[in-house]
């Protein structure tokens, strides 16, 4: 039974383990991303991401903790400098495993564990899905507004110049009314002088 058993051990001893997650680690941190199993991808998790936390106040006493773990100083100048700007405003989660199938040799579970905030692809897409703009009924886009008001003028010459042409139609319709009020009494007299002729 595994009651209480919450560390995955990973089949090493206590030393063995301590020093294979720090060098996962300054890998990770140096490279922004490295292929491992799932297992190891795991627990570099739990062990990397307060390190990360950890980066985010720069000072003396957070430099030596994060290197009391990571036992490289290349790695904690770069952690320091470069990759606590990075991550200064996600408030966790700073890595992400993508699964990739099983190793060849033993059927291991494989993966890639990567710095979120260094994903260029996927930030690539985040970033195009926010330029695109959501359709809504409560009126036009921002950038049309512009050319809204450039083009209300001009609709408004057009109108000006229909209402000038439709008036001398509309004084000749009154003529046109009159015309064929003359040729429907015309054809009723007709109608009547060829009943009458009948009869």
């Amino acid at each position: 039974m595994r009651h209480g058993k919450k560390i995955n051990h990973l089949g090493r001893t206590a030393s063995h383990r301590k020093a294979m997650l720090s060098n996962m680690a300054s890998s990770l941190i140096q490279h922004k991303r490295i292929t491992t199993t799932v297992a190891k991808a795991k627990a570099l998790r739990k062990f990397v991401e307060p390190l990360l936390t950890k980066a985010k106040e720069d000072s003396t006493n957070s430099r030596r903790v994060v290197f009391s773990y990571l036992q490289d100083k290349e790695s904690v100048t770069m952690l320091f400098n470069e990759v606590a700007e990075k991550i200064a405003d996600r408030p966790g989660g700073y890595t992400r495993i993508i699964k990739t199938g099983n190793r060849l040799g033993d059927n291991a579970d494989m993966c890639i564990i990567e710095l979120v905030d260094y994903n260029e692809l996927l930030l690539g897409d985040a970033k195009e899905e926010k330029k695109t703009t959501r359709r809504s009924r409560r009126g036009t886009k921002k950038a049309d507004a512009p050319e809204a008001k450039t083009a209300a003028p001009a609709v408004e010459e057009a109108k000006v110049e229909e209402v000038k042409e439709e008036a001398p139609a509309e004084e000749t319709a009154p003529e046109a009314e009159a015309a064929a009020e003359e040729a429907l009494e015309a054809s009723a007299d007709e109608a009547t002088d060829s009943d009458e002729e009948k009869k």
